[in-house]
């Protein structure tokens, strides 16, 4: 037991600094990386990671105000609307406005001739706020609303806003407020002190091919109308139904012959990627030695959001974009891994759990309502697993926060439940004690999946052992690479019961600061994810943290599609079902791709019931290629 503690000293120094990248937010994705990208030519390797990694902390700070501002905009706007009504209290009103946003230090209504301040700040601070104060409402008064820029006062910054509303007569209604963006600061404290600065090697691109249907005549999409005229395939594979159904034998010469990996089976008919030929020579060395009934690109169940998916995600299947006040602006992560269409076939289920293992989650926040279960606090067993770091709020959020009820943001699953489990205590690490026993507790209690966005790189008997009684029992069990830009396997993700998660950048390269290697399984976006935060707020962090969830809420929805799937089966779908990325096949960066919600959850579902979503012309199309129809 010594040995065990010993072991979980060294894991719990290190594991806040694996996983828990960066970590303050903002990031706008119609200008990725190019300041990066120029920096990039006229540095040296590690100048230019850390080059790329402060841009990232800047970025993602940057968003996080941007989100902050326009949560406060909102709810302002709903003030000044409810003020209106014959029963308005500007007294209730600003307090329960207050509540909502405790980062409002004092709020000052104008309405009926009337003024009313809510809130309280120190002299020193109110003198050096008021020239803010006064320039917001001047600029309210002139254009609607205004907001300023931000000011420091005793290492904290601000911002005045102010919001005019329709006048009645020479009456004035408007709310001005002075707001607090600590949370700014508290998230490039946290990302500063968990990055850390190694090169890395640029990436390739995966390619789709856009060909006439029912040919390989190549063809040209430019537009979504375009679509309706091609289909698209993946240049390394290819559908081929035998006669019969292959043997183990004939399987294992295929692999070894063309490098071939099985993407999916039924019966006869299978779908095969190759790490060393195309589709067309592909296809030429079926039909010349297997004689099948047919031979043919992956049509239409390719898995890419915008390229594969593009047929069926461009008028065929269509996207359900929720309300979510910051989705449509902020959240580029769920659209570019199909999780539009996705929902389409599976939204999740409250009978799923998901355990976030972390710093603990945020039990009342305004996005989170009805979505947790019971959890642990093993960091302390005497206290809720509340979180006192902001990690694990931001986790849960990118699972499971509240979709389409026009609030913040949208996670990846409508109904699926999250257990919060503490094994981070306040300095964001923990050991590997607390960890393996936050495996067991979660086994124990009914968890179908676990995320861990968090490591080391010390492998640990213990820690193993309570994943492997986790992986015995059918959980599915997630785990974030690290953020070192290194190969060094981190645990507990290189452990084979668990899949590793690498993160991508919105331009689908692996990000600079995530790990890779050999035992990644695949991909997720991982820079600037906009998610909630402690203090009912939202925060965009990045990170091979943020990645992990991803996976872990596409598991859930993988559960949900079809509860009777194994864990070794759910794991095997979402590496067969992933958009290839990088190298052909399996590669150090990417594992098997980037997840695919809709092709993980088509898969799931099944190809006849899933057939149903789309309209008569797709249909026919899927039809022929099941039946091998000419």
């Amino acid at each position: 037991m010594r040995r065990y503690k010993w072991i979980g000293v060294l894991f719990g120094i290190a594991v806040i600094l694996f996983a828990i990248p960066l970590l303050p937010p903002s990031f706008n994705p119609a200008r990725p990386k190019d300041s990066v990208n120029r920096m990039e030519k006229a540095l040296p390797a590690p100048e230019r990671e850390a080059a790329y990694k402060l841009q990232t902390v800047k970025n993602d700070m940057e968003t996080t105000e941007r989100l902050s501002r326009a949560q406060i905009d909102r709810d302002i706007r709903k003030f000044l609307e409810q003020s209106n009504a014959p029963s308005f209290s500007s007294d209730k009103a600003l307090k329960r406005l207050m509540v909502m946003h405790p980062e409002m230090v004092i709020a000052q209504w104008h309405g009926d001739g009337k003024q009313h301040q809510a809130g309280q700040a120190a002299p020193e601070l109110l003198r050096v706020a008021k020239p803010h104060l006064v320039e917001a409402r001047s600029g309210a008064k002139q254009r609607g609303s205004f907001s300023t820029a931000l000011f420091a006062y005793g290492g904290k910054s601000y911002f005045a806003t102010s919001i005019r509303a329709h006048t009645s007569g020479s009456r004035e209604r408007s709310l001005t407020a002075l707001v607090s963006t600590e949370v700014i600061q508290s998230v490039e404290r946290h990302q500063r002190r968990n990055m850390r600065l190694i090169p890395y090697p640029q990436e390739g691109r995966y390619r789709i091919e856009s060909v006439v249907p029912g040919s390989n005549a190549e063809t040209t999409v430019r537009t979504g109308e375009d679509n309706g005229n091609a289909s698209h395939y993946s240049v390394d594979e290819i559908v081929v139904k035998f006669r019969k159904p292959l043997s183990d034998k004939e399987l294992l010469r295929l692999r070894k012959e063309l490098k071939l990996t099985v993407v999916r089976h039924t019966r006869n008919t299978y779908v095969f990627r190759s790490g060393k030929h195309q589709t067309n020579d592909l296809k030429a060395y079926f039909v010349k030695h297997w004689k099948p009934l047919y031979a043919e690109p992956h049509y239409l169940y390719l898995t890419n959001d915008r390229g594969a998916l593009g047929a069926m995600d461009s008028g065929n299947v269509s996207a359900i974009v929720p309300n979510d006040t910051l989705y449509a602006e902020y959240q580029w992560n769920l659209p570019e891994i199909a999780t539009e269409t996705g929902w389409n076939v599976s939204k999740g289920s409250p009978d799923i759990v998901v355990a976030v293992l972390d710093t603990g989650v945020q039990s009342d926040h305004p996005d989170l309502k009805g979505r947790l279960v019971k959890g642990v606090n093993i960091v302390d067993p005497s206290a809720e697993p509340e979180d006192d770091v902001g990690h694990g709020t931001h986790v849960a959020g990118i699972i499971a926060a509240e979709v389409n009820n026009g609030e913040g943001v949208a996670g990846m699953t409508w109904y699926t439940k999250i257990m919060p489990v503490k094994v981070l205590d306040s300095s964001g690490a923990g050991s590997t004690y607390s960890v393996a026993e936050g495996i067991i507790w979660a086994t124990d209690n009914g968890a179908h999946v676990i995320n861990m966005s968090l490591g080391n790189y010390a492998q640990a008997e213990f820690l193993h052992d309570a994943i492997k009684y986790a992986h015995d029992r059918g959980v599915v069990l997630v785990a974030a690479s690290g953020n070192d830009n290194t190969d060094r396997p981190g645990f507990p993700a290189a452990y084979p019961e668990v899949i590793a998660v690498s993160a991508t950048d919105p331009d689908e390269a692996r990000a600079e600061y995530s790990n890779y290697g050999d035992y990644i399984d695949v991909a997720a976006p991982g820079t600037s994810i906009p998610s909630t935060y402690p203090g009912s707020r939202y925060a965009a962090l990045s990170g091979t943290s943020m990645a992990s969830p991803h996976v872990a809420a596409l598991a859930s929805l993988v559960r949900s599609a079809d509860p009777n799937l194994g864990n070794e089966e759910v794991m095997e779908l979402l590496r067969s079902t992933a958009r290839d990325l990088g190298a052909r096949g399996k590669d150090n960066e990417y594992g098997y791709g980037q997840i695919d919600v809709m092709a993980a959850l088509q898969s799931a579902y099944g190809k006849e019931n899933s057939l149903q979503l789309y309209p008569e012309r797709v249909r026919k199309e899927l039809e022929r290629l099941n039946k091998g129809m000419p």
